[in-house]
């Protein structure tokens, strides 16, 4: 019998392959200017990126975000190559969702990466809504010793689970059951969005619910909407509203803005639509502490832990080299630091 979340896996994967337009593209952070300093006062080599983060220390603060995991040689692939070269790089690293380890057994191996990346940060995943289709503290508390995870990601999708034709749909009094999630586990929990964004509403509702980590994972970069919509038989027919929708949400830097008035009480990451360390250092500069990327890694996870290595190094140079230019020394001195920004077109067009 075909396990249908297995197999939506790899369907995944393939779409992100052969459609480019799937990665929107739509660079919201080039609107935000830096106030460049042509008198850093420092050396290059003094700057120092590294963050705590969830009790470990990262060289940078870089989050390798959710993607995959599931029962095929590829996926197995991917996660491996990339625990490698989280471990040898020291960043953090997040896995897809591990409900189709329920589904099909078969898929725990895929995910049983903690021999790869034995020190560096690793984070479980699992939908909320499916705290609402049967899922419960012992299936999160699986999903976290599975992995031997420093948290649980729960993430939140509506718009992908309403364009899926098998979605789960029922997110009614979800932040409830999240709150008990995070107040039993024993590890933290992360919400996190899937590339739509997270309003202040919904923060505030988060926060008074005990949540202490948001992934904020705004629109800009992958759209899932349009990859459900592709996935379908008919894609044309007057029920799939994936295209309609594919751009639906709030920018990466706005919902970024929007958290601000909660730093004293949450750790906030930053995702959706960050490609290079130009745009961490925005994202650290609008407050978060970690900043994730997904679909960049693909297709090197796909080659080898090198080609993921080298992608990072990559990203930890132009993160330093920003910081540099901006007469940073340190992560500290970054991190929430407005007097940073030049100007921004997403904070003018708000007030």
């Amino acid at each position: 019998m075909t396990d249908i979340t297995n197999e939506r896996k790899i369907e995944h994967i393939e779409i992100i392959r052969s459609d480019k337009d799937v990665d929107r593209r739509k660079y919201y952070f080039d609107e935000i200017s830096l106030v460049h300093r042509a008198l850093p006062e420092l050396n290059l080599s003094a700057v120092d990126p590294s963050v705590g983060f969830l009790g470990k220390q990262l060289s940078f603060p870089l989050l390798i975000s959710s993607m995959t995991g599931g029962d095929h040689d590829v996926i197995s692939k991917i996660n491996r190559n990339m625990a490698i070269a989280a471990e040898a790089t020291g960043v953090a690293m997040g896995v897809g969702s591990q409900r189709v380890m329920f589904t099909n057994p078969a898929a725990t191996s895929s995910f049983e990466i903690r021999n790869d990346a034995p020190n560096t940060v690793l984070l479980a995943n699992l939908g909320a809504v499916q705290l609402n289709c049967g899922f419960d503290l012992e299936k999160c508390q699986s999903a976290v010793d599975t992995l031997q995870a420093d948290g649980l990601c729960l993430h939140l999708n509506p718009l992908q689970e309403a364009v899926q034709p098998e979605g789960d749909v029922d997110f009614s009094g979800l932040s409830d059951k999240i709150g008990y999630i995070a107040e039993h586990l024993g590890r933290p929990v992360i919400v996190k969005e899937i590339g739509c964004g997270i309003s202040a509403v919904d923060a505030e509702l988060l926060v008074s619910r005990g949540i202490k980590y948001i992934d904020v994972a705004g629109s800009g970069g992958t759209s899932w909407s349009r990859i459900e919509h592709y996935r379908q038989a008919s894609g044309d027919s007057p029920e799939s509203a994936g295209i309609a929708f594919q751009d639906w949400g709030i920018p990466t830097p706005v919902a970024l803005e929007s958290m601000r008035p909660y730093l004293k009480k949450i750790t906030v990451i930053g995702s959706g639509g960050i490609r290079n360390g130009i745009d961490m250092v925005k994202a650290v500069i609008l407050g978060a502490t970690v900043c994730g990327l997904a679909s960049p890694f693909l297709e090197p996870a796909k080659k080898s832990p090198e080609d993921v290595i080298r992608l990072i190094r990559k990203l930890r140079h132009e993160f330093i080299m920003a910081m540099f230019l901006l007469g940073i020394k340190d992560f500290e001195s970054l991190h929430n630091n407005s007097s940073l920004v030049l100007n921004n077109n997403f904070k003018n067009q708000r007030h």
